[in-house]
């Protein structure tokens, strides 16, 4: 089971996914007092019973990584998974980097709201599951899919018994992601989306980091 809840001021779609039991692990937290909507995760952790058991990023842009600060105040041994590629984009000089992109698109005001953020616990790695960081297999295993492209560390996550594709701002419906921010690969994105054709089903559904979810990844190949 996922739920969706869109966070931040981009509307990023933070999903909350079931692992077995009241656990879930949470996808691009973004809620924010800039946005007003800081404690949105965690109310619906609290009213639903859930239990986090670790932040997976899919990349570190400002507007997937807003949210990790307060989630690691209210659960301080949370764990906070990125690629090492994008690893600079969160911890103590987060802002630095992240006011780059936030300058580029006139934005400069979100910088406060990404700086010194929390390190990173550990990072994913490609073809890695999400098992070897913390117990989810009860709900079928999540394969880690290194796709740059968006950003040098982008990731997708594949849950092959579910059939569900979680591609951040890799793939979105009928489209995908920019890549004309710092750290952004015509190149890379290009070899990421041929890379996924051949390693995802056609009837697996999609889940991105903005807009529509649950689409067939089909329709954009």
């Amino acid at each position: 089971m996922i739920k969706l809840i869109h966070t931040g001021p981009f509307g990023v779609n933070t999903l909350i996914v079931s692992i077995g039991g009241s656990d879930v692990f949470i996808v691009d937290p973004a809620s924010c007092d800039f946005s007003g909507d800081r404690t949105a995760v965690t109310a619906y952790l609290a009213a639903s019973g859930l239990v986090p058991k670790a932040v997976v990023l899919t990349h570190g842009h400002f507007d997937h990584v807003a949210g990790i600060s307060f989630l690691k105040e209210c659960y301080p041994g949370l764990p906070v998974l990125i690629h090492r590629d994008d690893a600079s984009l969160i911890g103590k000089n987060s802002g630095v980097l992240q006011s780059r992109g936030l300058s580029y698109m006139g934005f400069e005001e979100f910088v406060p709201f990404v700086s010194n953020l929390p390190e990173p616990t550990a990072f994913l790695e490609d073809n890695a599951l999400l098992s070897d960081y913390f117990s989810c297999s009860e709900s079928g295993d999540w394969r880690i899919i290194h796709t740059p492209g968006h950003t040098k560390g982008s990731c997708c996550l594949f849950n092959s018994k579910e059939n569900i594709l979680i591609s951040g701002d890799c793939v979105f419906y009928r489209s995908f992601g920019r890549t004309d921010l710092p750290g952004g690969s015509d190149f890379e994105m290009r070899q990421s989306l041929l890379r996924l054709r051949n390693e995802i089903p056609a009837n697996a559904l999609v889940y991105p980091g903005h807009d529509r979810t649950g689409f067939c990844f089909s329709e954009n190949f």
